[in-house]
């Protein structure tokens, strides 16, 4: 369960849940082996990367580095927790416990790529270096902490792109989150990859998350008549009888004395709740017949009072179509009745919309302004897991690699520097992982970039200007974060940015160019050394 909004400052991680026993199982019996061995406090490094991007695109958002700093903070084993252990792993030493109610992350250093920056596959988003026991504890809370919040916020800003820049998006799928934890995380980093709001309340309370909310077909149907309402008035004035009175005027062309009347009744009582924040759900009889003719009886109602309507919304049928025919009627009722800010007024639009409903509306024109999507955002209908990883790339200084048969899951083994080469207009190129120890990538000088794996794949770059993508973020033996934690609202600026730095061929919906990761020339030699070193020789007979 959160705790308080002071959490997201980076004190302590926003769920208590996110302790050191969110682990997997092996990672305990890994850290006894270690100790068992008198190995648990040898230096070691470990990369944390995915190894394909998600959504069938070309690009990730790095997301949930707050929260992980969060983690390294507060990491400790508490004596509930020991006393656990003790009864799954009965046969451990009992030295072994009392070492393990020691543990922090005092011996831990973690680098990092800038929490909001633009990924690629390959690159480490984050290097853990550590003891190797406390490393390897490690994995599972970071790889919990970073697959999600990255996954929702590559979402989030594939949905923008899809929508446009213009339009507003609302996140509305705490109702079909994956549980409370889901939820908030989902608005939490919706709002990181671009969105504007949520309808999740807590949210707004524990993150400063922007909260939007309207109200529900139940509210309409609970009304049958104006009897309903015990108070007609607003202001001071009767509003009803206001209200009633465009109703058997014509409004867009016809009378709107036909429409529902407990639909009417409901958007009125509505208005007098929320006189300056009306928006009115109008499919719940017959969007057009109906629902659209009452929100205009109460926002030209509300206007003469002098509130101002905000929009209607749709939840079912054609959004196109329905759209379009309610941007028409809108428009004409300003003209009618000369109130220009009908003509604009607010089209909300929900109803199951993914990333393909998108393209689809824009393809098809539409008059929509906000987007309000829940289950397809938030549940990653598309591709649910994004599949980052977490390998040792070293050991008392000396480099290890993971072989497999498929060539995607070797690892690239040692310490290594990440740049990203930008070119003309700070467009990116490449990004480059180094050999520790190599001379970085300098502006103006050229250098050999290579494919990790395809010999024949390789470029000469000369680069504008040079970034080092992965920064110290957590040093233990020096008081523990390096800075403070950027706001949500700054991490959301980091996304902004990068989507408008990089090549918009990277991030079209269709074919989409890959983006490059490369290897300086030392690295790719040094891997394909250790890899030939390593992989055993086949006998044939």
């Amino acid at each position: 369960m959160p705790t308080s909004r002071e959490d997201v400052k980076g004190l302590v991680p926003l769920n208590i849940l996110v302790s050191a026993l969110l682990t997997d199982m092996y990672q305990i019996t890994m850290s006894y082996a270690y100790w068992k061995a008198g190995r648990h406090n040898e230096n070691a490094v470990f990369d944390l990367f995915f190894r394909k991007c998600p959504f069938k695109g070309q690009f990730a958002i790095f997301a949930g580095l707050s929260e992980v700093i969060a983690l390294m903070n507060s990491f400790t084993f508490s004596p509930s927790d020991i006393a656990y252990l003790r009864t799954v792993l009965p046969h451990c030493e009992e030295a072994f416990f009392d070492w393990l109610g020691q543990l922090d992350c005092r011996n831990v250093r973690l680098y990092a790529l800038e929490e909001g920056s633009l990924c690629f596959p390959r690159i480490p988003l984050i290097r853990v270096e550590g003891p190797l026991a406390v490393a390897q504890l490690l994995e599972t809370p970071l790889l919990n902490l970073i697959n999600y919040p990255s996954l929702i916020a590559t979402n989030a800003a594939r949905l923008r792109l899809a929508a446009g820049a213009d339009k507003t998006l609302l996140e509305f799928g705490l109702r079909r989150a994956q549980g409370p934890d889901g939820a908030l995380s989902a608005s939490r980093y919706s709002y990181i990859g671009g969105f504007n709001g949520t309808s999740n309340v807590l949210a707004g309370k524990l993150i400063g998350v922007d909260i939007r909310g309207t109200h529900a077909h139940a509210f309409v149907q609970s009304y049958t008549s104006f009897e309903q309402i015990k108070d007609p008035t607003l202001d001071g004035k009767d509003f009803v009888a206001i209200v009633k009175g465009y109703r058997d005027r014509p409004v867009c062309g016809k009378g709107s004395g036909s429409s529902n009347d407990g639909e009417l009744a409901a958007f009125t009582a509505y208005a007098q709740a929320f006189p300056d924040g009306f928006v009115a759900l109008v499919d719940t009889y017959d969007t057009l017949q109906s629902g659209v003719p009452n929100f205009l009886c109460v926002a030209l109602a509300l206007d003469d009072l002098g509130h101002r309507a905000l929009g209607c919304r749709l939840d079912s049928g054609d959004l196109s179509y329905l759209s379009q025919e309610v941007r028409k009627m809108t428009t004409e009722a300003a003209k009618t009745f000369n109130r220009p800010f009908l003509a604009t007024t607010n089209i909300v639009a929900s109803n199951d919309i993914n990333e393909e409903s998108l393209h689809y509306l824009a393809d098809q024109g539409h008059a929509i302004d906000t987007f309000g999507i829940g289950t397809n955002l938030v549940t990653c209908q598309a591709q649910p897991a994004l599949g980052c990883v977490y390998k040792l790339v070293s050991i008392e200084g000396v480099p290890r690699i993971k072989l497999s048969q498929t060539t995607s899951k070797i690892t690239i083994p040692g310490r290594k520097a990440v740049y990203r080469l930008l070119g003309a207009d700070r467009v990116p190129i490449l990004d480059i992982m180094l050999k520790d120890g190599e001379e970085p990538p300098q502006p103006g000088v050229p250098i050999l970039a290579r494919h990790p794996f395809v010999a024949t794949k390789r470029a000469r770059v000369t680069p504008t200007q040079v970034v080092r993508l992965q920064e110290m973020v957590w040093d233990g033996q020096a008081g523990g974060a390096t800075s403070d934690m950027p706001t949500i609202h700054e991490v959301r600026a980091t996304v902004a940015k990068g989507l408008k730095e990089i090549r918009q061929d990277t991030l079209q919906r269709l074919n989409p160019t890959p983006y490059k990761v490369s290897v300086s020339e030392g690295l790719h030699d040094f891997l394909h050394s250790l890899w030939e070193k390593e992989a055993p020789i086949r006998e044939l007979s």
